[in-house]
């Protein structure tokens, strides 16, 4: 994978500022230390910063076609790459290089923006065609690789920039750092920024399976530039999924389409290692792809130093069973907390979940040990109902059996009622169902972090985000998810929010490639998708078992104690930040002064709930949402610290004249 960045002039001819685009591109050089490149014409300028992984001696970007109209820069990786070079070739087109990015130039001349639902992979691209004077900015199908816009406007028009990060953005000096209430509210709602706004005002996160089309005229007003999806997650009307084929069938079809999504994911000039945790999910994808090599690949495992939290001894399983010798990454609160800084500043986002802080020591220990690509097993959970929140929902419509008898609802409320939600909270969550037109498995989690909005958020705050409703920006087709089965309506949103705004970001790009590291996701590959669209829920939530089918295949390549494993949350513990070894920056962080000057909280309720965390006075029934609640708090602070305002903390600061060549990639 690589880094990619622009400067667009929407109203005119003019070159990209200064050397705006050199910093830009030196903003995220850990996003390629192997090389950069530049596009500099009039109206435009495109940088890459290149991870050499294909075509390693010949794939220097931008690549354009044979008469150089078309140019691109890229971020990502075409599994397909062999058997659409061929394609192409067939069809008369020349290629120079060995790289997967030339693909790109000939698949626009050959097809055009429909060239986008024949991608299969990864990918952030920006495309010019100078005789179309069209400008394609697009992104992949589950939004594995990230890209940021901004349009920005001076004294003699306006400009959109682009980059696969927001610190580029802000390191062409044509960005002002300045926070979104939209974007904070997103963590405090999801765990995360899933967009399309961000934490920073007038910057907009590119949606999976979206392209941006601009045609540059060189004179007159800048034209609308409005993002369109080229492809959405879907699924059959209830009832028509596959009840066709039988179990073995679907075991025997499921098996084949993620074969070879490893096999494809495999497909490198340099070496591929895979995380390993002692779940079915990595532990399938390590088997499988030690028995198309023929041999083990090298794997990374994270060992949580809480007992009962460290699953190196389930790892280990299957390490003996295919023949690979871990490396063990050490993670306790000491880690958790001496990296957290650099977590939220890799993220560029308030990051509430601690245990991607070991997903960043994880890439490091990858990068330290001389390699570039690791696989990775995300993806699974969400198309196969892995999440424990899935069972919650199943046990609660139990309950409403009796028609017209809402016992569910009235269940949660009296739950909530124990766990002290304040009544404004509880009119919120019934807001958001009245908005979906129903109660996803999803928003049982989603809520007790939303209970934090109503304990923590200032008055002002509240105000200014009263009619902000962040569902609606991703974009929910609500005639059409009607007619889904409801488990994959939750499937949506575990696609749409929690992978695509967590662990693609906070736990996958984001702290992968801040040590040059590029992940890849078996799961997630396009025929494993649409394979398991099609599969009837009985087969992804049986009963109370999740992953029903995956188990079933896990069975032909692991240990039976590995296949049928109930899945472990992987978390690191949340109240070390409040314990008795507290760092000072979090009292800094948490100070009147400090929570006066960025004005989200409440000083008097921050404030108390910390101390009672601290002496352990928080009941079990609110703990949880409680200490969620107050590292989001933190986390907040700390990212406006990072990026808007650094005296907050005795912590550094980003600034876009820090080194070139991020710290934990040397």
């Amino acid at each position: 994978m690589c880094g990619i960045a622009g400067i667009i002039d929407l109203s005119g001819n003019r070159p990209a500022p200064g050397d705006a685009l050199r910093r830009m591109a030196d903003a995220i050089v850990h996003r390629g230390p192997d090389e950069d490149g530049y596009l500099d014409v009039p109206g435009l300028g495109f940088a890459s910063r290149r991870l050499s992984i294909i075509g390693l001696f010949d794939g220097k970007q931008p690549i354009a076609n044979e008469d150089r109209s078309v140019w691109v820069v890229y971020n990502g990786e075409l599994f397909d790459y062999p058997e659409q070079k061929a394609a192409l070739q067939s069809k008369g087109h020349v290629f120079r290089t060995h790289c997967d990015t030339e693909l790109l130039p000939h698949l626009w001349e050959e097809y055009g923006e429909d060239m986008l639902v024949r991608l299969r992979g990864q990918f952030a691209v920006a495309l010019w065609d100078s005789r179309q004077r069209t400008i394609v900015l697009a992104r992949d199908r589950f939004g594995i690789c990230p890209l940021y816009w901004t349009r920005q406007r001076d004294d003699d028009g306006e400009w959109l920039l682009f980059a696969s990060e927001i610190k580029a953005l802000l390191a062409s000096g044509m960005v002002d750092a300045q926070p979104d209430l939209r974007g904070i509210d997103q963590v405090f709602n999801f765990f995360s920024v899933p967009g399309p706004a961000t934490c920073f005002a007038g910057v907009e996160y590119l949606q999976p399976g979206h392209f941006i089309r601009i045609r540059v005229e060189g004179t007159g007003p800048a034209a609308p530039i409005v993002p369109r999806p080229f492809w959405r997650i879907d699924f059959p009307d209830r009832g028509q999924e596959d009840y066709e084929s039988s179990e073995a069938q679907l075991i025997d079809g499921f098996e084949r389409a993620l074969v070879g999504a490893v096999d494809r994911r495999l497909r490198a000039d340099v070496p591929v290692v895979s995380y390993l945790s002692g779940g079915i999910d990595s532990s399938i994808v390590v088997a499988m792809a030690a028995k198309i090599r023929g041999e083990p690949i090298p794997t990374f495992t994270i060992q949580i130093m809480t007992p009962h939290l460290d699953e190196t001894s389930q790892a280990a399983v299957v390490s003996r069973h295919i023949g690979s010798d871990p490396v063990i990454v050490q993670v306790g609160d000491a880690e958790v907390l001496g990296n957290y800084p650099e977590l939220v500043r890799a993220a560029e986002s308030p990051v509430v979940d601690t245990s991607c802080t070991a997903l960043l020591l994880l890439a490091r220990a990858v990068h330290r040990h001389g390699y570039k690509v690791a696989l990775t097993g995300e993806g699974s959970d969400e198309w196969l109902a892995g999440y424990a929140w899935f069972k919650v929902h199943r046990m609660f419509s139990w309950l409403d059996v009796v028609p017209g008898v809402p016992l569910s609802r009235w269940t949660r409320g009296g739950l909530g009622r124990l766990m002290g939600v304040p009544s404004a909270a509880s009119n919120y969550l019934r807001r958001i169902d009245r908005n979906l037109g129903y109660h996803s498995a999803f928003q049982d989690i989603y809520s007790i972090m939303a209970l934090s909005r109503f304990r923590f958020y200032s008055p002002q705050t509240l105000e200014a985000l009263a009619d902000y409703m962040p569902y609606d920006g991703l974009e929910p087709d609500r005639a059409r998810m009607a007619k889904w089965h409801p488990l994959n309506r939750a499937f949506f949103w575990a696609g749409r929010v929690h992978l695509a705004g967590h662990l693609l970001n906070a736990k996958g790009d984001r702290v992968a490639m801040a040590s040059s590291v590029e992940t890849r996701y078996p799961f997630l590959d396009e025929e494993v998708y649409d394979f398991l669209a099609k599969v009837p829920p009985r087969f992804k939530l049986r009963g109370m078992r999740d992953k029903y089918l995956l188990r079933r295949v896990g069975e032909r390549y692991l240990p039976h104690e590995v296949a049928w494993r109930p899945k472990g949350m992987f978390r690191a513990p949340l109240d070390s930040f409040f314990d008795h070894e507290v760092p000072p920056f979090v009292d800094q962080l948490l100070s009147e002064e400090s929570l006066r000057r960025t004005g989200y909280f409440d000083v008097a309720a921050v404030r108390h709930w910390a101390e009672q965390v601290r002496q352990r006075r928080v009941g079990f029934r609110r703990r949880v949402s409680v200490e969620m609640g107050l590292v989001g708090v933190v986390s907040t602070q700390l990212w406006h610290h990072t990026f808007i305002d650094p005296r907050l903390a005795d912590l550094p600061a980003w600034s876009a004249a820090e080194p070139a060549l991020a710290r934990n990639v040397s």
